[in-house]
């Protein structure tokens, strides 16, 4: 695995971390813990199911308004394998690959917990398509109800059962069409799999994930040419000192001072000596006409 690896685990991803996985080439790896967790939840699921006839709610019964129907355990995995098939509804225009690979990212992440029940095969084919740079086709519009992103993580989790489209490098390809080229077999949903992938958020907050990375690179270059205007036309730092914004404080107002005076420390325009009077009345920098009294 070539370049820099981020290792998943328990930990609680941060938006910097996010941005940082986001920005570069960076590759998936789930952690021994990881590992040990998922692996855990779903022996103690299966265990469950073998020794309770106890009715579990998308388990071992339909789902909604079926939610009294006992489900035998030779149709658990083709229950949901339904699931994930019937909800893959959406329409519209398609969600942007940057967007797309967000979504994996951050259903991986979910389900590194440990407290999803799925298998750990499951897992580590999500994260396959993290790093090979495979894309599930998923769609902008379609919702199913109140449990989260039903129908768009229904189409990310389609390729994993071999139906489904996908875009990888520049092509598209059925789910059965990516196996056979990838020389992948399909995987078999075990019991409450299905559930576990479609009940989540993974859209939302890749979509908002997406709009702060955009965000925090405007706002990088806003500062970076805030600081070259002032350069330009030979402004004075002094409004940007830290004293004079921790008076109010406002922390955005503050970091964008401190980023300005940092941008410009080194500029030999700004140490220049300014000919310039102090309006009392505001921070404005009149200039001093010459002969003017």
């Amino acid at each position: 695995m070539n370049g820099k690896v981020h290792e998943i685990s328990a930990a609680e991803l941060t938006l910097e971390g996010a941005f940082e996985i986001a920005a570069g080439q960076c590759k998936l790896k789930l952690s021994t813990d990881a590992e040990q967790r998922i692996q855990k939840c779903r022996a103690y699921l299966d265990q469950k199911i073998e020794t309770s006839s106890e009715p579990v709610y998308g388990v071992n019964t339909g789902f909604g308004s079926l939610y009294n129907k006992n489900i035998s355990k030779a149709d658990l995995t083709k229950l949901q394998e339904n699931l994930v098939m019937s909800h893959a509804c959406g329409t519209g225009n398609e969600v942007p690959e940057e967007v797309v690979r967000l979504m994996l990212l951050l259903k991986i992440q979910s389900l590194a917990y440990g407290y999803s029940g799925v298998q750990l095969d499951t897992v580590n084919r999500l994260v396959d398509f993290f790093n090979e740079g495979i894309y599930p086709i998923v769609y902008e519009m379609g919702s199913l109800g109140a449990s989260g992103d039903l129908a768009p993580l229904a189409h990310l989790c389609l390729p994993l059962i071999g139906h489904g489209e996908v875009s990888y490098n520049g092509k598209r390809y059925s789910g059965s069409e990516l196996n056979t080229l990838m020389g992948w077999d399909s995987i078999k949903f075990r019991a409450k799999e299905g559930l576990a992938l479609l009940n989540g958020t993974q859209l939302m907050s890749a979509y908002g994930l997406y709009a702060s990375i955009h965000a925090s690179k405007l706002f990088n270059w806003a500062n970076k040419i805030g600081a070259l205007s002032i350069d330009a036309f030979d402004g004075r730092i002094e409004p940007f000192k830290s004293k004079v914004h921790e008076i109010r404080p406002h922390k955005g107002q503050l970091h964008v001072a401190n980023e300005i005076s940092t941008i410009l420390e080194s500029s030999e325009i700004i140490k220049q000596p300014k000919k310039h009077v102090q309006d009392p009345y505001s921070f404005r920098c009149i200039p001093q006409v010459h002969g003017a009294s």
